[in-house]
């Protein structure tokens, strides 16, 4: 049986690594990803599951996801042993705006629920509106107020598994 999911996710490679510079150059993702401290070139780090988003065959987002528990102080360390949070950006720009940053996280929840993620934490700048609303769509909800971290400032949200909102 044919997959009807018409998004795959394959592990990023040193071979991505030119693409994903390019996409960091892009004015669309540098507004909300910080392309002088990229975290996407270190492909060896555990802690991170590093993926190239395509549809239909074609690479147009990175995504990673990683333990919230491997870094001293966390802001989703309070989550549960197995609790993953995630980042995305969607690298082409004629692929922005039309429901595909919805459809690929969702999907991606599906699958770190299924692998037994009891939550999924993802931290958007408060100012970023477009990604705290595509987050609401698929069940995150703010877990504290904005707040400064290592990496910025966030506005925590966490989705955990339980059944999906309608699409």
């Amino acid at each position: 049986m044919a997959n009807p999911d018409p998004y795959s996710f394959c592990k990023v490679t040193a071979g991505d690594l030119d693409l994903l510079r390019t996409w960091h150059a892009r004015p669309h993702v540098r507004a909300w990803w910080d392309s002088d401290d990229d975290e996407t070139d270190d492909l060896t780090d555990p802690r991170v599951a590093r993926w190239m988003v395509h549809h239909a065959g074609r690479p147009f987002a990175y995504m990673q996801d990683y333990d919230v528990h491997g870094w001293d102080g966390h802001h989703f360390a309070n989550l549960p042993k197995g609790s993953r949070g995630i980042d995305q950006f969607i690298g082409e720009p004629d692929m922005v705006n039309i429901g595909h940053g919805t459809a690929f996280i969702r999907t991606r929840l599906r699958t770190l629920f299924a692998a037994g993620a009891p939550a999924v934490g993802t931290d958007p700048h408060p100012d970023n509106a477009r990604a705290i609303a595509v987050y609401r769509k698929v069940g995150f909800v703010p877990a504290g107020p904005p707040q400064n971290t290592p990496w910025g400032l966030i506005l925590p949200m966490v989705a955990d598994r339980r059944p999906e909102p309608p699409q």
